[in-house]
């Protein structure tokens, strides 16, 4: 374990949980949170964005990792914010609420079964065979936990169609675009906001 710090914060890593990378920092970078919103960040890992969210919104929380629970609790301690953190599979620990802004540094990488451990951080990146089995059943549960004028800000990577994103949000009524992103040799991550 080491600690990271983003600028006045301080994130204690912690064992079988996703540590910022690229694709956190360009998520926190970015953030659309307005004073007073009610915010949910879904696959929280080690708490940096909802910690970051904190300084304006009233954040929840949510990993499907245990582990990556409790390393967010500990580093709300740390930082001296109030998160509700919960455990469970995107949605299911808020049914029936709603946000002003869902935040989500999706499982982006396309993977086969060879690809993967069989470890928890497996969650964190494996996004199927092409990419998109958390993404599409992500995109398809949304609209019903946004506020009116509500916001979602995703992360993927260019590897896993990010048009295909941009025209699936379309379809349901966001105005939808890339608002920020990073070449990396083999690949895009890009960060996708989305009003409706």
């Amino acid at each position: 374990m080491k600690m990271i710090r983003y600028g006045e914060i301080k994130i204690k890593t912690c064992e079988n949980v996703y540590e910022p990378a690229e694709d956190t920092f360009l998520l926190a970078d970015n953030l659309d949170v307005r004073e007073g919103d009610r915010v949910l960040e879904i696959g929280t890992g080690t708490g940096l964005v909802a910690i970051r969210a904190s300084e304006k919104g009233d954040v929840t929380a949510t990993d499907v990792n245990p582990a990556a629970v409790k390393c967010t609790q500990e580093n709300a301690i740390i930082n001296g914010v109030e998160l509700r953190v919960l455990q469970g599979d995107l949605f299911d620990p808020v049914e029936g609420e709603k946000f002003d802004v869902i935040l989500f540094n999706t499982p982006y990488l396309p993977a086969t079964g060879d690809d993967a451990t069989g470890d928890v951080l497996d969650l964190a990146w494996n996004g199927g065979p092409d990419g998109r089995m958390v993404i599409d059943r992500f995109l398809d549960e949304v609209p019903a936990h946004l506020k009116p004028g509500g916001r979602v800000q995703l992360v993927q990577s260019s590897l896993s169609d990010t048009e295909k994103t941009l025209q699936k949000l379309a379809d349901m009524g966001f105005d939808a675009s890339v608002t920020a992103s990073e070449r990396y040799f083999f690949e895009e991550i890009v960060l996708i906001t989305a009003m409706i």
